[in-house]
């Protein structure tokens, strides 16, 4: 274990070599920061989407209770956001079992259309509650610069920020693929049926993975809020921004594997932001577009991601040199 944490650490070390390359261009340090970050969540998606085999679309909704409860805790009681990332993801947790029990009756891409449709009756919820997340205009938290406040003059102590929390949460998936849940879902995403036969309680297993994915999510939310530190529905349950790109992220890199979120995360979010910048003017959405096809033909020619296919060219290359 405590080599493959050291290799695990090493390939985190390398991904952070970008930042140490872009210290002083704050552009590229804002688009790091970003991917760091998404990464972390693509990770936190990948204990259930991808070790579980549950594809969920409604992952926003998590994320954008992380970040609300974070905002509302340090606007109304002046919480830290250092401790207030603790209830958010307690929060979010105990929001995706409640929603989760039902819907993991359904199979396939049945149980993708249901979160889906629930990400987006979340959606028109947070519309319609001014109290709490301030409805269409949103919520706006004043820039009071300090480490107890989570704000930051410098863009790369954000990019610090969500790149520690990349690596916390990938460390924690790498305990959880060894670990006994870890080879229950797994079990469960090859065949469900089997895994219940061999005594598995599958329901129970995939509520854990479920509740470990949100809690991660959760914690994302609140980083996010204090990051961009302006929060309203269309950004936090956007289903091209957030509920898709934490799937195409781990579809790109890698699914199911330790280290393809942060690979895809890498490659999408500076792509995404380049064909916005290069399309968005002509072409409306054009990156979107884009985006889908690049999810299609991985899809259809790297069905292992990036990262699955390196590895199993590498598992070939060492099998043909054996006698």
């Amino acid at each position: 274990m405590a080599l493959l944490l050291g290799g695990y650490a090493g390939l985190l070390l390398l991904a952070c070599a970008p930042l140490g390359l872009m210290w002083n261009d704050p552009y590229w340090i804002n688009i790091l920061a970003y991917a760091y970050l998404f990464g972390a969540l693509a990770a936190a998606w990948n204990i259930i989407g991808g070790f579980g085999g549950q594809f969920s679309l409604g992952h926003g909704v998590f994320f954008a209770i992380g970040a609300y409860t974070v905002a509302r805790l340090y606007l109304d009681l002046g919480l830290t956001p250092w401790l207030g990332i603790f209830p958010a993801a307690a929060l979010a947790t105990s929001v995706a079992v409640l929603i989760s029990w039902p819907t993991f009756r359904l199979r396939g891409p049945f149980f993708a259309i249901a979160t889906m449709a629930i990400n987006e009756a979340c959606f028109a919820l947070a519309n319609y509650t001014d109290r709490l997340t301030g409805g269409p205009r949103g919520i706006l938290v004043p820039f009071r610069a300090g480490f107890s406040n989570m704000i930051f003059t410098e863009r790369w102590k954000y990019a610090l920020l969500t790149f520690g929390f990349m690596s916390i949460v990938v460390l924690i998936t790498v305990f959880i693929r060894r670990s006994r849940l870890g080879h229950y879902l797994l079990a469960v995403r090859e065949d469900e049926d089997a895994a219940r036969a061999a005594g598995i309680d599958v329901l129970k297993v995939k509520l854990q993975g479920m509740a470990l994915s949100a809690a991660l999510t959760g914690a994302g939310g609140g980083i996010f809020a204090m990051y961009v530190r302006v929060l309203d529905p269309p950004t936090l349950f956007s289903l091209p921004d957030i509920g898709v790109k934490f799937a195409l992220i781990s579809l790109i890199g890698g699914i199911g594997t330790i280290m393809g979120p942060v690979v895809g995360a890498l490659l999408i979010v500076p792509l995404e932001n380049f064909l916005r910048g290069a399309l968005g003017g002509e072409i409306p959405g054009g990156h979107l577009i884009i985006l889908g096809i690049i999810l299609v033909g991985a899809a259809l020619f790297l069905k292992r991601g990036i990262v699955g296919a390196f590895t199993g060219a590498l598992r070939r290359i060492r099998d043909r040199r054996q006698p």
